[in-house]
């Protein structure tokens, strides 16, 4: 199998953030692929429980100070970085004093989600493909794992489609057993807007936007789809298993399964015999 540029847009990943399986996987599986000698970029959102100081980030200047308009409000970017020691990875964190700074991850002190976490999700979004548009590099597969990374897909395909960082790049999305206990708010579509994400591709959808439609969504503009959990939520593996796209079943003993995978999604070019 031919190295591969993979890009990894993770909701959780540890020590960051507590140990469970989508933070666990948010770090083996990048690691993994690296080990395999695949070029990895990583990125996650700048949690407010996230220790700086613990975790050794500093903030990359040359790529912070763009501005994302979001629900007609500026909100800076902020880009940090770190590495994973024990793993040798590094993480590209995606910061904003509005959206992440002084605040918990998707539930607030009482344990409710975040009104805002639509917002959230669009800024990590725009902020991580900005960012990679900056690093000029350009990714074969983009991999989503995380409610937070679901409206990537959209964007990818439609907003950023004739981009050269994008243009050929393939999207996978995972579902995993993680959930939101609220919708994301009735001016969820509206802030979705941005260039060719148009409001008219989501009539399909339904108006108040929750863990659910979020997810058909990151199905419906993925190329293919990951069960990362034993078990997942059956109405989108079902909805998934509906689309024209490979979904791969859940593995124990994943690093083979899913680097077999992305050759299928983003198989190599055959090589050309001279005369």
């Amino acid at each position: 199998m031919a190295k591969k540029k993979i890009l990894f847009i993770n909701q959780e990943i540890s020590p960051y953030v507590p140990d469970n399986n989508l933070s666990l996987m948010g770090k083996d599986l990048p690691q993994a692929m690296q080990e395999r000698n695949h070029e990895i970029r990583t990125f996650m959102p700048k949690w407010g429980t996230i220790n700086e100081r613990r975790g050794q980030l500093h903030e990359v200047i040359r790529l912070s100070g763009m501005n994302l308009i979001i629900n007609d409000t500026d909100h800076p970017l902020i880009i940090k970085v770190a590495s994973i020691q024990s793993a040798r990875v590094q993480v590209y964190f995606i910061d904003n004093d509005d959206y992440f700074g002084r605040r918990l991850m998707e539930k607030d002190e009482q344990g409710e989600d975040y009104p805002d976490n639509g917002e959230r999700a669009i800024f990590f979004a725009r902020g991580v493909l900005e960012t990679v548009k900056k690093l000029r590099w350009v990714p074969d597969i983009i991999h989503c794992q995380g409610w937070m990374s679901a409206v990537v897909p959209l964007y990818v395909k439609t907003a950023y489609h004739d981009e050269p960082s994008f243009a050929d790049t393939k999207v996978v999305s995972s579902l995993f057993t993680q959930n939101l206990n609220k919708d994301l708010g009735d001016n969820f579509k509206k802030c979705l807007e941005f260039r060719e994400a148009r409001e008219e591709l989501l009539k399909g959808y339904n108006d108040n936007f929750d863990f659910i439609e979020l997810g058909k969504l990151a199905i419906d503009y993925s190329d293919g789809i990951v069960q990362a959990d034993k078990v997942v939520n059956e109405e989108l593996l079902n909805y998934a298993n509906g689309k024209n796209i490979p979904v791969l079943g859940y593995h124990e003993d994943f690093a083979d399964e899913y680097e077999a995978f992305y050759d299928q999604i983003y198989p190599d070019e055959p090589e050309v015999e001279e005369d």
